[in-house]
C-alpha cells in the first residue's frame, strides 16, 4: 500500500502535465469558469434577493420555521 502523501504527488503530477498538453482544454476551462462566475456573482446580485433581509430574527425563526413545516413549502 502506497503512502497517503505519495498518492497525492502522483493525482497532483497527473493533473499538471495534463492540463500543461492540452490546448482545447485551457480554452474550454476558461469558458467553463466565466460560466460559473455569470451563473453564481452575476446572476445573484441582479435576480436572486435574500428571502429573509430585512427580517429581525423572531421573525426570520417563524419564516423559516413554516416553510419547514407546510406540506408543499409554500408560505
Amino acid at each position: 500500500m502506497t503512502h497517503p502523501i505519495a498518492l497525492l504527488l502522483r493525482i497532483s503530477r497527473f493533473y499538471r502535465d495534463g492540463f500543461r498538453q492540452m490546448t482545447w482544454g485551457r480554452t474550454l476551462w476558461i469558458i467553463i469558469l466565466v460560466k460559473l462566475f455569470v451563473m453564481f456573482a452575476i446572476l445573484r446580485l441582479f435576480f436572486f434577493k435574500p428571502a429573509l433581509e430585512g427580517l429581525s430574527e423572531e421573525e426570520k425563526t417563524e419564516v423559516v420555521g413554516t416553510s419547514l413545516t407546510t406540506p408543499s413549502g409554500r408560505l
